[in-house]
């Protein structure tokens, strides 16, 4: 029992130092996080056909971002995770995927995206379905939503 006064003690306190909105977004962020969320997607269908350009615009370049693709791997930091999407963009995969089934948790600095990514890519000329689990994290740096971290399950035609 005595823990769990001990804990109760520590949300009392902390609600009094945190910010009244800190749990709470306003509507203009919850929907400037659906475009963020759509930028990422026409910029990683831009990757497909070769143009790393746009990928790169919608990631932070803070060393704390992370990622873990479809090939498997961890990069951890924008030195890492650059290289990266230009080798990806190299491999000009064609194809195009969509985020289906979203589900957007938005706080002031902070948004969680889940959902799956549902299309194709085209190996060796022959179309291979994408069908994978996906959370994609932003952060708000000087007022726009970057991303910090995508995290996808693997594809067995992209693993070597």
């Amino acid at each position: 029992m005595k823990s769990g006064m001990t804990l109760c003690a520590i949300v009392v306190a902390l609600a009094g130092v945190l910010p009244a909105d800190w749990a709470r977004a306003g509507d203009d962020d919850k929907h400037a996080v659906e475009v963020a969320l759509s930028k990422f997607h026409e910029a990683l269908n831009t990757l497909f056909t070769g143009d790393a350009g746009p990928m790169k615009d919608v990631w932070s370049h803070a060393d704390d971002v992370s990622y873990m693709g479809p090939v498997g791997g961890f990069q951890i930091g924008w030195k890492q995770i650059e290289p990266y999407w230009d080798k990806q963009a190299a491999a000009k995969l064609g194809g195009k995927v969509d985020p289906k089934e979203i589900h957007i948790t938005v706080s002031p600095q902070l948004a969680v995206a889940h959902y799956y990514e549902k299309g194709e890519n085209v190996i060796a000329g022959k179309p291979q379905p994408v069908s994978i689990r996906t959370t994609t994290v932003f952060r708000k740096e000087n007022g726009q939503w970057k991303t910090i971290g995508h995290h996808t399950d693997t594809l067995a035609y992209l693993q070597k």
